[in-house]
């Protein structure tokens, strides 16, 4: 029996040998710098052999926990193998927050940071945008230093570092003043609504998620997540934009256990209760699914999900849910939402490899006029080239790649596609 890894779907298995997960951070030095093929590994939320090595993989899961909030700074300093849902518990009881989360609270802060992970709302930016500093060990095995105020430029290019420019071991994020949300869900928006109010719709809520399953014109959800800010809010209409108010708890893909989501029905609760869409005490299921999702501008938000929407009959039959949001721009050099404010167009695909990327090929050809970008965690067709064509930055980072690792100790076979070396 094959006893190695896989990721938390189980689609990827690692051809590594051996995972470490060091206890100190001078244990991690010493096997760093004396690795010649590593990849960092985090809660295994990717879907392509993004942290794959025929190497050793190294998770920064064991090194000591640590969660310091500097309130004079506004920033807490953690340990990149620490869970969102884990910091953001801690840093509630301290009356602070993050002001963005991820769908799922259950991934590490290390792994959503350098692939760009997002959550939902026009003012919101990616999750790395809290980050104001972060410490790595770099190929050497010494350890680097970046911060925001100090570093510029640089720090916007090692952010979002797909694991290429070493191995992270803590991370300060930028927090607000801990608030209150409220969730509404609306069921069947009509595809009309979406069309017409597009600009309304995403700026009604401090996040909003819509859902479809594209076998069917509209929208089956809406998930409307409303800051409380100390004031109360007005009842939730019972139609809304040709939707209706859910009566009742809802998951977004039907018929799946509704009390593994976070509280509806407007009953307000702190905000890392409300903003992921999936509660921290439900174990995500595995093996279960496949997902991919493209970031495009904004403005092309209607014709792009007019695009898609072309080739339905490819699309339905192999997607378990979509989800479409909208996300702050950015400077980081790789994110997905570097200096455009985004729409993300995410599929929740069925298990099925082989049918789902024939479709993602359909879907990118369709997409293509809209300049998308996929996210780096998850599956995509798009050639290296047209990677490197959606960002103005591609050619400094993969120039960073070299500085901070010129022996290629970091790089495997995905990381040599996407920022080939040779000629």
């Amino acid at each position: 029996m094959d006893r190695r890894p896989t990721n938390w779907a189980g689609n990827i298995r690692y051809r590594a040998d051996r995972v470490h997960a060091p206890t100190s951070v001078e244990q991690l030095q010493e096997l760093v710098a004396a690795g010649s093929d590593l990849r960092p590994v985090g809660t295994g939320h990717s879907f392509n052999r993004i942290a794959d090595t025929t190497g050793d993989l190294v998770s920064v899961a064991a090194l000591p926990q640590r969660c310091v909030l500097d309130s004079n700074r506004r920033t807490v300093t953690v340990s990149a193998g620490m869970r969102y849902g884990d910091i953001a518990a801690s840093l509630h009881q301290s009356g602070y927050a993050l002001p963005g989360l991820a769908s799922l609270p259950h991934i590490s802060v290390a792994g959503a940071i350098a692939t760009g992970t997002h959550g939902a709302g026009n003012s919101v930016g990616s999750l790395a945008t809290a980050v104001s500093a972060l410490q790595l060990v770099a190929a050497d095995g010494e350890l680097v230093n970046l911060r925001r105020e100090r570093d510029g430029d640089l720090f916007c290019g090692a952010v979002v570092g797909l694991g290429a420019l070493g191995v992270v071991t803590t991370v300060t994020l930028d927090v607000v003043p801990a608030f209150e949300v409220s969730q509404w869900v609306y069921d069947d928006l009509p595809r009309t609504a979406v069309d017409d109010h597009i600009e309304e719709l995403f700026a009604s809520a401090y996040s909003v998620s819509l859902f479809t399953d594209w076998r069917r014109p509209g929208f089956h959800q809406v998930w409307l997540k409303h800051r409380r800010d100390g004031r109360e809010l007005a009842a939730a209409p019972a139609r809304w934009l040709g939707a209706t108010l859910a009566d009742g708890q809802r998951h977004p893909i039907v018929g799946m256990p509704v009390e593994n989501c976070t509280e509806q029905l407007g009953v307000a609760g702190a905000w890392h209760a409300r903003l992921p869409h999936f509660r921290m005490e439900f174990t995500p299921s595995s093996g279960q699914e496949l997902q991919s999702e493209y970031l495009l501008p904004r403005e092309h938000a209607v014709e792009a999900l007019a695009a898609i929407d072309s080739i339905r009959d490819r699309v339905g039959p192999l997607v378990q849910v979509s989800e479409i949001r909208t996300v702050a721009r950015d400077d980081l050099w790789l994110s997905p939402c570097y200096r455009r404010d985004t729409v993300g167009v995410h599929f929740t695909w069925v298990p099925d490899t082989p049918a789902v990327m024939r479709v993602l090929g359909a879907i990118e050809e369709q997409l293509a006029p809209f300049q998308p970008r996929p996210h780096w965690g998850k599956l995509f067709t798009l050639a290296p080239t047209a990677l490197a064509s959606q960002y103005e930055r591609y050619g400094d980072f993969a120039a960073l790649m070299g500085r901070y690792d010129p022996t290629g100790k970091f790089r495997n076979d995905l990381l040599d596609a996407w920022f080939p070396t040779g000629p």
